[in-house]
């Protein structure tokens, strides 16, 4: 009778502590989310009414996020920076799984070991060593060679080098995890019926990875738009949509039309991630 009440106390407790974690993780974003409908000129209570000015309306003071020229602005570089950061990064992994699933060389754990290693690290150390990196070349070219290498200084070429350094691992981790459950015997039937590599490639490995490369490309997309620390050392005239927000609330502090960013991009990204999961789920079986 006690260890029943004792099994009853703990497992109240913990259904306890999961929905405080909840609450504590969801009550932000409801906040923040919630101010973006407020017919206010202030993020702040109290409730002046439900609007939808801080999206749409395009006149001051009420200026709409979709006629915000600069935050839209700001919405196209992460877009544009986004998708190559995405591309890279998937075509890296893919060709990362391989080599450490298939391909048998020296110090190839040291290697994975290291693939690993931008995961670990700050993204403010990312972003310093980048561009004092490429700030040393572009300044020791010129110095010497009278060449003025633009790509090497703050710009779109050296956030999407900073962002590729580190998002490059959880794309290769994710399509590794894949690769590693693909029987081999199909491949080796294919090659035995007369199949090419490439044609074998084209039509077997690829698509059973497609889901996983995919995935990969989403949650790749998802932390390059919302990448903000890296992305600070590293941008130049072409902010994206993090320090645009940043410099907004630096410079004129927290407004509806920054959380009406914020609600958007949480409905976007949790679409995105929930397309993620659904890609990598099993079909059900018949």
């Amino acid at each position: 009778m006690a260890v029943a009440t004792t099994n009853r106390t703990l497992m109240f407790g913990y259904r306890l502590y999961v929905v405080a974690f909840f609450v504590f993780l969801a009550a932000p974003l409801v906040a923040a989310g919630s101010f973006a409908f407020n017919d206010s000129l202030f993020p702040a209570l109290p409730w002046q009414g439900f609007t939808l000015d801080w999206f749409f309306s395009d006149t001051e003071p009420k200026l709409g996020m979709f006629h915000d020229r600069r935050l839209l602005r700001g919405l196209y570089y992460s877009l544009v920076i986004g998708l190559m950061v995405a591309t890279l990064s998937v075509a890296v992994g893919t060709t990362n799984a391989f080599l450490f699933v298939r391909a048998n060389f020296r110090f190839k754990n040291f290697f994975y070991l290291l693939m690993v290693v931008p995961l670990v690290i700050p993204g403010v150390i990312l972003g310093i060593s980048i561009l004092v990196f490429a700030s040393n070349i572009a300044n020791g070219v010129e110095n010497r060679l009278g060449l003025e290498l633009g790509f090497l200084r703050p710009g779109i070429f050296l956030v999407v080098l900073g962002q590729f350094s580190f998002v490059t691992t959880i794309t290769s981790l994710v399509i590794t995890a894949r690769l590693r459950k693909f029987d081999p015997s199909l491949e080796e039937a294919a090659l035995n019926l007369g199949a090419s590599r490439a044609r074998v490639l084209r039509t077997i490995t690829l698509p059973f990875l497609r889901p996983a490369m995919i995935a990969a490309g989403i949650v790749a997309f998802l932390v390059s738009f919302e990448n903000f620390n890296t992305t600070l050392f590293l941008v130049g005239s072409e902010s994206p949509l993090t320090i645009t927000m940043f410099d907004r609330m630096a410079k004129v502090g927290s407004t509806p039309v920054l959380n009406a960013v914020s609600f958007f991009l949480m409905v976007g990204s949790g679409l995105l991630a929930l397309a993620s999961v659904a890609l990598q789920r099993p079909p059900p079986s018949s």
